[in-house]
């Protein structure tokens, strides 16, 4: 065990390389035990891991350019050359879908985080500090969760144009006060704790307190939330681009593609729709199903 010396002249210990090196590998056994130890976050695991490679080999395993008409007959449908059909101008929609999950994962990663962070921290400061400062969050919090939140998200869109980042910045705007209000909960129950006076009492500051003591502990619903945000941001994403407020066209996005195979349903080109509709479904349900994996994965307390 090591030591360096704080701004006091106290001598503060430090982990050695291999208590990190250990930290590390239990991390991993853990994480090898809650997937082994729940198969539906096995399961959920899996399709995320499949969902992130398709999203980054996209463009390279796509069979067909998904911006090129005319590679098929225009309507076609599922066949051993085209698995999912082709659409009204002829373009490959498996091709299409392939390289959709690239884009709206991209906008459902950047939105949730910063709203993660930002809200987290937000949240975090106003459960710690109170006084004015938890006031004005949180009456901010109100404010925005007065409006209907995929309202709201049209809103900002229409209002500052319809490009991917302000599709990012619309949907982590309406995720802000989720975050917000989970960690102000889990920082408020806490701030007077045991630990946390201990925590004082032995020389650290608030910012310590915060980032080290508390925020960590806030983690594990936080994460839950995080899980269902994705599920979330992916509809937002493309519920805005059903209906023409999101990721313009040609541009391969689910909800473009759902939309533009909505008209096709009643003459019987079912397929135009129901591929990229089903991908999305699959999306969110496996955000939905990795929650109660990522809370046990980061909970101290189910590390044993």
């Amino acid at each position: 065990m090591s030591a360096v010396v704080d701004s006091a002249g106290a001598p503060t210990p430090t982990l050695p390389r291999g208590g990190r090196e250990e930290g590390r590998k239990t991390f991993w056994s853990h994480a090898k035990y809650v997937l082994s130890d729940n198969p539906i976050t096995l399961f959920a695991a899996t399709l995320f891991l499949l969902f992130v490679g398709v999203a980054i080999l996209g463009p390279w395993i796509a069979p067909y350019n998904p911006l090129a008409t005319n590679v098929g007959p225009s309507l076609q449908p599922p066949s051993l050359k085209h698995w999912f059909g082709t659409d009204s101008l002829g373009r490959d929609i498996l091709s299409r879908v392939i390289v959709a999950t690239r884009i709206d994962f991209v906008i459902a990663l950047s939105a949730v985080g910063a709203s993660f962070v930002i809200g987290g921290l937000l949240g975090a400061c106003a459960g710690y500090f109170g006084g004015w400062l938890e006031r004005i969050v949180m009456r901010g919090c109100d404010m925005v969760m007065s409006f209907p939140l995929f309202v709201l998200a049209m809103g900002i869109v229409a209002a500052m144009g319809n490009s991917v980042a302000n599709i990012i910045l619309a949907t982590a705007v309406v995720n802000l006060p989720f975050y917000i209000r989970v960690a102000r909960t889990e920082v408020n129950v806490r701030r007077e704790a045991g630990f946390i006076e201990a925590a004082r009492l032995a020389g650290n500051g608030d910012a310590r307190i915060l980032l080290v003591h508390l925020i960590p502990n806030a983690m594990p619903p936080m994460m839950v939330q995080v899980s269902l945000n994705m599920g979330w941001a992916i509809l937002n994403a493309a519920g805005l681009s059903f209906i023409g407020l999101g990721v313009s066209p040609p541009a391969a996005e689910w909800g473009i593609m759902v939309a533009e195979g909505a008209g096709y349903i009643i003459s019987g080109e079912w397929w135009v729709a129901l591929f990229p509709g089903a991908v999305l479904m699959l999306a969110v349900f496996t955000f939905n199903l990795l929650g109660d994996g990522l809370r046990d994965l980061i909970d101290p307390r189910r590390r044993t």
